[in-house]
């Protein structure tokens, strides 16, 4: 599938980058919308943009889940991957069917997923796939294991594309997540990441 960018051009992309950013929050509730989700604009969006399997870490989502419902969001996952795993989510979104949902894997729901979300989950190196690209170029910002294309953010510096973990283990990806989560509360730095993640793209 060809990665999904907005725009094209990558100047055209950087004009462009404050009306993708302007969007999000009716793309955001547009998505919570279809899915029969209230709207809750201040909640973070989190999407699982690769699908699951062994091979991308399922062993750790596994691990992490408990700490995935101790936190203030929403998770959509983009319906590819492994049957075992598809059986997990199904029955996530079942028990939890405001926090949880699985989107099908079609190019309409795929770009819709991206429009909407505010931050996207990497369980292994994303480095060079389609999913990491079409993140940057509609604005989500990765949490993601450290790898050559992303910039772990720093808060001192306000700079960053990304947050990064340096470790296989779920509290590693659980550290960054919540780090992620505490920046999300201010809409400024969260901006700065964005636009960062858009002028990448």
């Amino acid at each position: 599938m060809p990665t999904i960018h907005p725009n094209s051009d990558a100047m055209t992309a950087r004009k462009n980058a404050q009306k993708i950013l302007e969007t999000k929050g009716e793309a955001k509730a547009a998505l919570q919308e279809e899915l029969g989700w209230p709207e809750e604009s201040k909640i973070p969006l989190l999407c699982l943009p690769a699908g699951m399997t062994d091979q991308l870490g399922g062993k750790i989502l596994q691990e992490l889940i408990p700490g995935l419902l101790t936190l203030p969001l929403q998770m959509v996952i983009l319906g590819k991957g492994s049957a075992a795993y598809g059986t997990l989510f199904t029955k996530l979104a079942k028990d939890y069917p405001h926090r949880f949902a699985i989107v099908s894997n079609d190019k309409n729901m795929e770009q819709a997923m991206y429009a909407a979300s505010d931050m996207a989950l990497f369980l292994t190196d994303p480095k060079d796939t389609t999913e990491i690209s079409d993140c940057l170029a509609n604005g989500v910002v990765p949490v993601a294991p450290e790898n050559g294309n992303l910039k772990n953010y720093d808060p001192n510096q306000e700079n960053g594309t990304g947050f990064l973990f340096d470790g296989d283990t779920v509290w590693h990806v659980y550290g960054a997540l919540v780090r992620a989560l505490e920046t999300f509360r201010f809409p400024y730095d969260w901006k700065t990441i964005q636009k960062q993640c858009l002028e990448q793209a």
